[in-house]
């Protein structure tokens, strides 16, 4: 159900930004992540639009996720949805960011080609992605990777980068929120200062990377067309995308295939993957408990 205060501060906003009168005329529950709330809203004048909100997000998520899809939007020929505006909470209702709907097929006619393979448009169209290249490694904000802030400072050394502002600042909040026991930081030190051994490949550029690319951020629109939402964008090595397709599962032989053909992967990969994932596995720790630490722990004891 959307709540009616929400609805109203919806038809106020979007009013706003599209300088005419706005009334939904039709709504329904898309489900959501472990974050948000979904639902897909109709327009009187028959008009369709995603919405995205939440009652607990922090209040700047939307509007870093919108910046977000919009530098992906400019930096690949896969679809990503629009923004269309978005709104902190406040006294009026909660935060929310209103997309446009991929699974409106009217707007997608273009897009319509039945004769390329999706996996091999999706490889395709992320090796172009990840050859936007950034000043150094980071962000012009720091941003979230599902409710955790994402720190982004800029930084010439990749190897810093990746321990100070991913592996570092998530043991950080593990250890405040006490799911870390202190008798297992020795090892861990020993494997953050071992780091250089594994990352410090000189070769290594800032690429533009989608930042959280599981399977279940990749969706196909009306026509089957491969699409990218919910991303936690920065400049980095562009091998943390494809090291969390292998994490959760869902993408097939001839997608890394395509990648390959238009940006091949190096040989280090496969041992690097297991570090990059390291910094989702310790995330969903923090997020979720379970038995991502132990997974976790068993990594950094290997690299150790």
């Amino acid at each position: 159900m959307l709540p009616a205060s929400l609805k109203s501060k919806i038809e106020q906003d979007l009013a706003k930004a599209r300088g005419q009168d706005v009334r939904i005329s039709t709504f329904s529950h898309v489900g959501g992540g472990c974050i948000n709330q979904a639902h897909r809203i109709e327009l009187t004048t028959g008009e369709r639009y995603f919405v995205k909100w939440s009652n607990n997000a922090p209040s700047d998520i939307f509007e870093k996720e919108a910046y977000g899809l919009r530098v992906l939007k400019n930096a690949t020929s896969l679809r990503v949805p629009e923004p269309i505006v978005f709104s902190p909470p406040d006294e009026r209702g909660p935060g929310f960011l209103i997309l446009e709907d991929l699974l409106d097929r009217d707007s997608l006619r273009k897009f319509v080609n039945k004769e390329k393979d999706f996996h091999t448009i999706l490889g395709h169209g992320l090796a172009e992605l990840h050859r936007s290249r950034g000043p150094a490694f980071g962000f012009d904000h720091d941003n979230y990777i599902g409710s955790t802030l994402q720190p982004n400072s800029w930084s010439q050394s990749w190897v810093e980068f990746f321990r100070v502002h991913r592996l570092e600042h998530i043991i950080k909040l593990l250890s405040r929120t006490r799911k870390l026991a202190r008798e297992h930081l020795p090892q861990i030190n020993r494997f953050l200062c071992r780091l250089d051994v594994y990352l410090g490949d000189s070769q290594i550029v800032p690429s533009l990377v989608h930042g959280d690319l599981w399977g279940g951020n990749v969706m196909g629109d009306s026509n089957g067309m491969p699409a990218l939402i919910d991303p936690a964008v920065y400049y980095g090595h562009r091998e943390v995308d494809i090291a969390m397709t292998t994490l959760f599962g869902g993408f097939t032989k001839r997608f890394y295939e395509a990648y390959n053909e238009v940006f091949p992967l190096s040989n280090e990969f496969e041992t690097r993957k297991e570090i990059y994932n390291l910094y989702h596995v310790l995330n969903h720790a923090l997020l979720f408990g379970g038995g991502y630490l132990t997974q976790a722990l068993t990594t950094i004891k290997r690299f150790a």
